[in-house]
């Protein structure tokens, strides 16, 4: 009895002794899983993004200007140490873009020196160095540090300068017509702004990157005209956003024939005309036969990155276009292949008729540039038969934000800038009526408990 025990126990032993292995292996396993895991981490920072509309992702344009980068980038983030991981979430995502760019924190308790000779006046700010150049971003966000790296490559300040003084729309109006909304958009994009009058003095500041003829009810006189059309056959870069000239109970906009005119003579022919499109995508998106959609583009730099966005244009023209002596034009956009131009204006009821009224699609927008055989460079422009998709009532539809800062960055020489901006974050709560909230509270306060205490009889029943 006593040999039996003695077997028994050693069995026991060995038993235990090779458990005792086994674990002490896979604890050893596990903990280089672990530290390989962790060493991987830190070596290679990698992060996937999985929300709808890639919230956390660097936009094409940071990534357009951050992978052309020639010299070494450095960005300074200064704050006490407990802020240093709410920025690090940021700009590490920099740091993955380009092996050229350098981050560093500098805690301002600790570093009070470094942080005066930066002129730091606010925790949580970054400053964007490359070489002598440096530039504080405005906000800690990717628009603030896109912003700060925009203005240290390109340098010096661009002004965009819109036209007031025959009914344009206006920098300071915060109503759906207003072009509030328009300044803070371009704003982002690092473009500062000022209203100019051409009734005071027929000619263009120098200091205008950017002229913004927007939207003018009343007709410009011969010395605006010959100003504008002065300024790009000079070099000069101008957007004309032009209404069709309608005649109803509240709008009553001028033909404005000497504008059309000198805009024919570079081949953009502005038609006295409505379109009319009764796109079925268009019905989907609540908008009316009055607002043209816009679902395909060109080629052009402008439009090439727009594939996939939509646009509206409430109350948009048709144009004309061609090339005409010393200017090129290109075409960007047109509208649907069911749409229809109307030339009856008002004043009354406007209707489609298709029987009378011209078949499109219709070209919309175009883009040219004017030959001045002058070494400063050739002169831009571009016409859009439609002001009101760059206004406050319509700035946020779908692309059309992305629309007018394309245009503004091709009219200013910085193509590369142009890309699809960051998305706003996805408002993607449940809506629901009264209904559909009780029948869920009914189903989670009454039917899911039912079911549990319906289960539980059930496995007792079985058991007993």
């Amino acid at each position: 009895m006593e040999g039996v025990t003695n077997v028994n126990a050693r069995n026991l032993n060995t038993r235990q002794t090779r458990y005792a292995a086994y674990v002490t292996v896979y604890i050893l396993v596990v903990a280089a899983i672990l530290v390989v895991a962790n060493f991987l981490a830190n070596r290679y920072n990698k992060s996937f993004d999985s929300t709808a509309n890639k919230r956390y992702s660097l936009s094409d344009q940071t990534k357009k200007i951050v992978g052309d980068l020639k010299q070494d980038l450095n960005i300074t983030y200064f704050d006490q140490t407990s802020g240093f991981q709410s920025a690090k979430d940021l700009l590490d995502r920099y740091t993955n873009l380009s092996p050229k760019v350098h981050v560093r924190y500098v805690d301002v308790l600790k570093n009070p020196q470094l942080t005066r000779a930066y002129g730091i006046k606010n925790l949580g700010t970054a400053v964007v160095e490359i070489g002598q150049k440096h530039e504080e971003a405005q906000t800690m966000t990717e628009e603030g540090i896109t912003g700060a790296i925009v203005r240290v490559i390109k340098g010096g300040q661009r002004t965009v300068c819109v036209i007031s003084g025959n009914g344009e729309h206006q920098l300071d109006d915060t109503g759906d017509n207003g072009f509030s909304a328009f300044k803070d958009t371009i704003s982002r994009d690092d473009y500062q702004s000022k209203t100019i009058s051409l009734l005071q003095s027929a000619a263009i500041p120098g200091d205008c990157t950017v002229v913004v003829v927007a939207g003018p009810t009343t007709d410009y006189a011969d010395p605006s005209v010959a100003a504008l059309k002065t300024y790009v056959e000079n070099g000069g870069r101008a957007l004309f956003l032009l209404d069709p000239p309608l005649k109803q109970r509240r709008i009553d906009i001028a033909p404005n024939d000497k504008l059309d005119d000198m805009l024919a003579g570079w081949g953009i022919t502005a038609n006295k005309d409505l379109i009319l499109d009764e796109n079925p995508i268009g019905q989907l998106a609540g908008l009316g036969p009055e607002v043209p959609l816009v679902t395909s583009y060109e080629s052009q730099p402008i439009v090439s990155p727009m594939k996939g966005q939509a646009t509206g244009f409430p109350l948009a023209r048709s144009l004309d276009i061609k090339n005409a002596g010393k200017t090129q034009v290109d075409k960007l956009f047109s509208s649907s292949d069911g749409s229809f131009a109307t030339a009856t204006l008002g004043p009354g009821e406007i209707t489609l008729d298709p029987k009378k009224d011209k078949h499109g699609p219709f070209t919309m927008a175009a883009a040219g540039t004017y030959t001045t055989g002058k070494p400063s460079g050739q002169g831009r422009f571009v016409v859009v038969g439609n002001s009101g998709f760059a206004a406050n009532g319509f700035l946020k539809f779908n692309g059309n934000r992305d629309l007018l800062l394309n245009m503004m960055n091709w009219l200013s020489s910085d193509e590369d800038l142009i890309s699809i901006r960051p998305k706003e974050p996805e408002d993607r709560r449940l809506t629901l009526n009264r209904a559909q909230l009780s029948m869920i509270r009914m189903f989670s306060q009454f039917f899911l408990p039912l079911i549990v205490v319906f289960a539980g009889i059930m496995v007792w029943w079985r058991r007993r």
